[in-house]
C-alpha cells in the first residue's frame, strides 16, 4: 500500500495544526457555528443530531493492521468504543468531543491517515474494488490510479470549491464491484488489442433524489492520459454545474440537460486544450513509481487444494457455509479473500467496536500480510489468506464475534445511520435493518434466498444505496409519521439499475412484514433455486408483487 513520502507528512501535519487553531476559535466564541462550518467540512467534521461526527478517510478502501488498531484506540479514548463503516468505503466517529478532534488528527497522521476532503463540495475520497490487487479475475489494479487521482485532487486549487460534492471509483475486471456507474466519474481498467492498459469512462451517475446511470464517454483511454482526462471533464462541471440550485448541482443534471452527446463533445473538446500543456501526461515511470507501492506480496506456495480445509468443512456445517459464502478465488492458487461480514444478527450494519477492530488488525497480520479491505457495502476483507489458515482464521473471527458467513445474502444489509444520529434524515433506518435481519436470519431461510441485497436510506439523499438494491427501502416524513417506500430490481453491479417504486410506503411497524410479503411472492415465482431474486423481478416484472402487497387492482 501507498507510503507516505515527505511532501505528504509536511501536508497533513500543516492541516492538523490549522484545524487546531480554528476549533480553539470556535470553542473559545471567536469562531461562530456559522463560520466553523465550511472549515470543519473540509476536515471531515459534521454536526450531526447529538454531537459532532468525524469521517476518516480511507483511500480505496485499503487498510494496514497498525491502521486498524489506530482506529479501534481512536474509538476507545475518544468515542464510546465503536465505529461505522461507510457505504464510501471510509469510517465514521460518532461521539468526539470538538476539543479532542485535533489529538485525533494527530494520532491519524502517525499512521498515514486523515479526514481531508471526506466531505465538502471537493473530490471526495477515491474508491475502488475492495478485492483490488487480489481478484482472479482482475486485468489489473485499479489502486495505483486511485492514489494518482487522490494525489492529484488533493486541495486541488480549481476544483476545491465545486458546484456540488464529486465522487470517483476504479475497478479492474468486468464484473462491477465498486457500483462505478452510480458514480460522478467510473473507471473501468481494461486491455486494447495491443495489450496497453488503459480506462472506459463513465460519467453522469449518481443517487440522492434523482437518481441516474452513468453515461460511457470514452471507450478506451490510454492509461497516460488519465489525469488530463479527468481534469477536462472537471473543468467542464466546474465551468457548466449550477450554483444557484443545490438540488441541480451535481454533474448528473448537467449531463442530462446537456444530453450525453453534446457532453462528451465538450469533454473531449477540453481534453485537447489540456494535452496542448503536456502538464498532466502520466509518465510510464510515475505510473510504475505508484505501482511499486501496490505490488503484490510475495505469497508463500501453498497447494491449490487444502485438505485441512476439506476435513474443517466436513466438521463443521457452520464453517462450510462461511467458506461458501465469504470466501472468494484470489489470483494466487493456494490462497482466497475472505469477507469479514459486519452484518451480525440483530445488529448495526457496518458497526465495529474496538476489540473487534483490534481483532481484525491481529488476524490480519497473522493470516493477510497485515491488509485490510473496507468494501462499499460496509464490510471488511482480509485479501490474502491461504486456504490451510481459512479454519484457525474463522475460529479468530468466531472469537471476535465476525464470523457470520452471510455475505450477499439477505442479512448483508446495507443502512445508513439514519435519524438515530444524522441531522439530514427522515427516518430511522438501524431499528428497520435489524428487524430485517432478524426476521430473515435463520441460516436455513437466508440459504433458502439465495443472493439478495437489501439496502435502506433514512433520507433522499440515498447514503444507504436503495437505489440500487434488489429491494430499496426509503424512510420519508409523511405528517409526522416514518413511512417506508420499497423500490424493486435496482444492481450497482457491471448491470446497473435504479430501483422502481412500487407503490404507497409503509409505516415502520408494517415495513418488515411487506419485505417478507416480497420476498415469499419471489421464493413462490422463481423457476427453481437457481434464479436469484434480481433475475425473477427482471423476468416477471412488479406486478406480482404488487398484488401481493396491495392486492389486485
Amino acid at each position: 500500500m501507498y507510503r507516505y513520502d515527505e511532501f505528504d507528512h509536511g501536508f497533513v501535519k500543516a492541516r492538523t495544526a490549522q484545524f487546531r487553531d480554528q476549533v480553539e476559535r470556535r470553542l473559545s466564541g471567536e469562531l461562530t457555528e456559522e463560520q466553523f462550518k465550511p472549515l470543519r467540512l473540509m476536515n471531515g467534521v459534521y454536526l450531526q443530531l447529538h454531537a459532532y461526527m468525524l469521517r476518516v478517510s480511507v483511500p480505496y478502501g485499503t487498510l494496514s493492521s497498525p491502521q486498524m488498531r489506530m482506529l479501534a484506540h481512536i474509538a476507545r479514548t475518544y468515542d464510546r468504543g465503536y465505529g461505522h463503516f461507510t457505504t464510501r468505503q471510509n469510517i465514521q466517529f460518532n461521539w468526539p468531543a470538538l476539543k479532542d478532534i485535533p489529538a485525533i488528527l494527530d494520532d491519524l497522521a502517525s499512521v498515514e491517515m486523515h479526514a481531508l476532503q471526506s466531505s465538502g463540495n471537493c473530490i471526495r475520497n477515491v474508491t475502488a474494488d475492495h478485492f483490488a490487487g487480489a481478484a482472479a479475475d482482475e486485468v489489473a489494479d485499479p489502486r495505483p490510479y486511485a492514489e494518482i487521482l487522490r494525489q492529484w485532487s488533493s486541495v486541488h486549487p480549481e476544483f476545491s470549491y465545486l458546484p456540488r460534492k464529486f465522487k470517483l471509483a476504479l475497478i479492474g475486471a468486468d464484473e462491477d464491484r465498486a457500483a462505478i456507474q452510480f458514480h460522478d466519474i467510473g473507471l473501468q481498467l481494461k486491455r486494447d488489442a495491443t495489450g496497453a492498459l488503459g480506462f472506459t469512462v463513465y460519467v453522469g451517475g449518481g443517487q440522492g433524489r434523482t437518481p441516474m446511470i452513468a453515461h460511457k464517454v470514452r471507450d478506451f483511454l490510454p492509461e497516460q492520459d488519465l489525469l488530463a482526462y479527468v481534469e477536462a471533464i472537471m473543468r467542464v462541471y466546474n465551468l457548466n454545474g449550477r450554483r444557484d440550485n443545490k438540488y441541480k448541482a451535481r454533474i448528473k443534471i448537467l449531463v442530462h440537460e446537456t444530453g450525453a452527446e453534446e457532453i462528451t463533445r465538450q469533454i473531449e473538446a477540453e481534453f485537447q486544450e489540456v494535452l496542448k500543456t503536456d502538464i498532466l501526461r502520466l509518465p510510464d515511470e510515475e505510473i510504475r513509481r505508484i505501482a511499486a507501492y501496490f505490488a503484490p506480496p510475495a505469497l508463500p506456495e501453498r497447494p491449490a487444494r487444502s485438505s485441512a480445509l476439506e476435513a474443517a468443512r466436513a466438521d463443521s456445517r457452520d464453517f462450510a457455509d462461511f467458506v461458501d459464502r465469504n470466501v472468494t478465488p484470489h489470483k494466487t492458487a493456494g490462497y482466497g479473500l475472505v469477507t469479514i461480514s459486519l452484518k451480525p444478527v440483530g445488529g448495526i450494519p457496518g458497526d465495529a467496536t474496538d476489540a473487534q477492530m483490534e481483532a481484525v488488525a491481529d488476524l490480519a497480520e497473522r493470516y493477510s500480510q497485515s491488509e485490510i479491505r473496507v468494501s462499499h457495502e460496509q464490510n471488511l476483507v482480509l485479501p490474502h489468506v491461504a486456504l490451510d489458515d481459512l479454519p484457525a482464521l474463522y475460529a479468530g473471527l468466531r472469537e471476535a464475534g465476525l464470523a457470520d458467513g452471510n455475505a450477499g445474502l439477505v442479512t448483508d444489509i446495507i443502512c445508513c445511520p439514519g435519524l438515530d444520529y444524522c441531522a439530514l434524515a427522515n427516518a430511522r433506518s438501524i431499528p428497520v435493518a435489524q428487524d430485517l435481519s432478524r426476521r430473515f436470519g435463520a441460516p436455513e431461510r437466508q440459504k433458502e434466498i439465495g443472493e439478495l441485497k437489501i439496502k435502506i436510506s433514512g433520507c433522499i439523499n440515498a447514503c444507504g444505496h436503495h437505489h440500487a438494491g434488489h429491494i430499496g427501502l426509503l424512510g420519508v416524513d409523511r405528517k409526522g409519521e416514518e413511512v417506508y417506500q420499497i423500490t424493486l430490481g435496482g444492481s450497482g453491479d457491471e448491470n446497473a439499475a435504479v430501483g422502481a417504486l412500487i407503490g404507497p410506503g409503509f409505516s415502520i411497524a408494517d415495513v418488515g412484514g411487506a419485505v417478507e410479503t416480497v420476498v415469499d411472492t419471489y421464493l413462490k415465482l422463481r423457476e427453481g433455486p437457481q434464479e436469484s431474486f434480481l433475475a425473477a423481478v427482471r423476468r416477471v416484472g412488479q406486478k406480482p408483487f404488487k398484488e401481493a402487497l396491495y392486492g389486485a387492482a
